[in-house]
């Protein structure tokens, strides 16, 4: 699933949103300099805001589709699994991974991040949580129980925020234990988008549940979905929870 968000890799960064400023401008401000590295850089949505900070960015990222998207928007990238990835004796103020880090090594990862930044250098792993309203949701999982009964999305679960907490705390957990490492932090950072019919089906498909859906299937949980947003008006509100678990080298 990991190496399938690049099948639409034109949807996948038009689709899904930024990360909240004062979330980039604190990793900087953490930093001891401009160099950043973006591991699972994808098309290089937060590449391009770090860039956008007056940062140097290298991504790498192991889809060949998604590290080429990210080249046209002018950012370098190299196509490897982080954990592969050949460093070449290159060092970085900060380490940075926005919704990716759940692929990478829990114990490899936080160690190869360490050796790689330099002293004072940051690591900073971060990721949206979100809950679309309960018709909206009830309304995909209902499709996908008719149609893709073997997805997650079919079955009931946690809320998203719970699931994510866990996620994170984990994070945590992980790079607490990674040697080079200080102390890790969470922050907490809550915003919110308004999301037309449109754009939510837009970026449904970006979803890692979805990206392997066959059209005619995919169409069809859209179809359900699209007819309960039409229920709410047309759009809806959407609030955003971005989570980042943050440690220095010591």
């Amino acid at each position: 699933m990991a190496e399938s968000f690049g099948s639409d890799a034109e949807r996948y960064d038009r689709a899904r949103p930024e990360y909240p400023r004062e979330l980039v401008d604190r990793i900087v401000a953490a930093s001891p300099g401009g160099d950043v590295l973006d591991v699972g850089c994808g098309t290089g949505i937060e590449a391009r805001q770090f860039r956008a900070a007056g940062c140097r960015v290298l991504g790498v990222d192991p889809d060949a589709r998604m590290a080429a998207f990210a080249r046209r928007g002018g950012i370098e990238v190299e196509t490897a699994k982080f954990e592969d990835w050949e460093p070449a004796g290159r060092t970085f103020d900060a380490v940075v991974a926005g919704q990716a880090w759940h692929w990478v090594d829990p114990v490899a990862g936080p160690a190869k991040a360490a050796r790689l930044l330099r002293p004072g250098g940051l690591l900073a792993v971060f990721a949206h949580a979100f809950q679309p309203p309960a018709e909206v949701a009830d309304a995909l999982a209902a499709a996908c129980r008719r149609v893709l009964p073997g997805l997650p999305f079919a079955a009931e679960s946690r809320p998203a925020g719970d699931l994510y907490d866990v996620m994170f705390a984990g994070f945590a957990d992980a790079l607490a234990k990674a040697d080079g490492l200080g102390d890790p932090e969470r922050w907490r950072f809550a915003w919110e988008r308004t999301y037309t019919s449109e754009e939510w089906l837009d970026f449904l498909p970006t979803t890692g549940g979805l990206t392997r859906v066959p059209p005619a299937e995919l169409a069809e949980v859209l179809a359900e979905v699209g007819a309960a947003i039409d229920g709410l008006g047309g759009s809806f509100v959407l609030p955003y929870t971005t989570l980042a678990v943050v440690a220095s080298k010591a």
